[in-house]
């Protein structure tokens, strides 16, 4: 899996390709979302996985230790525009109602500095 990585106003941007199935490669993901909340104070993510082609369950444990991780400091992840195939995993796990899902970076990046500016 490969990611790229940005900040905005104090949002983890982060965008994913390939599978996320809980390989070691794939554990980068969650060590990247520990590394900016612990090191920088990021508490908030957008993950944009519309390039993610496959998720197991161990990829979805990943997901929702990272929500677990900022949620637990008043923060929040969001998922941007998954994958058909992904999309279903989220509906068949009811994961979809869990994390907060939405179809565009800027809906995403909106709904996190409303998120933000709530708790400061």
């Amino acid at each position: 899996m490969n990611i790229k990585q940005d900040t905005f106003n104090n949002i983890l941007l982060i965008q994913a390709e390939g599978d996320l199935l809980g390989l070691p490669e794939d554990m980068k993901l969650l060590h990247l979302a520990e590394q900016q909340l612990l090191d920088i104070g990021v508490k908030f993510a957008a993950i944009d996985i519309s390039k993610i082609h496959y998720m197991n369950s161990t990829g979805l444990t990943i997901l929702i230790r990272m929500l677990t991780m900022y949620r637990n400091v008043g923060g929040e992840v969001v998922l941007i525009n998954p994958s058909l195939s992904v999309s279903k995993v989220l509906i068949i796990t009811k994961l979809n109602a869990i994390f907060q899902v939405l179809k565009t970076k800027d809906e995403a990046l909106q709904a996190l500095q409303i998120q933000h500016a709530l708790t400061y």
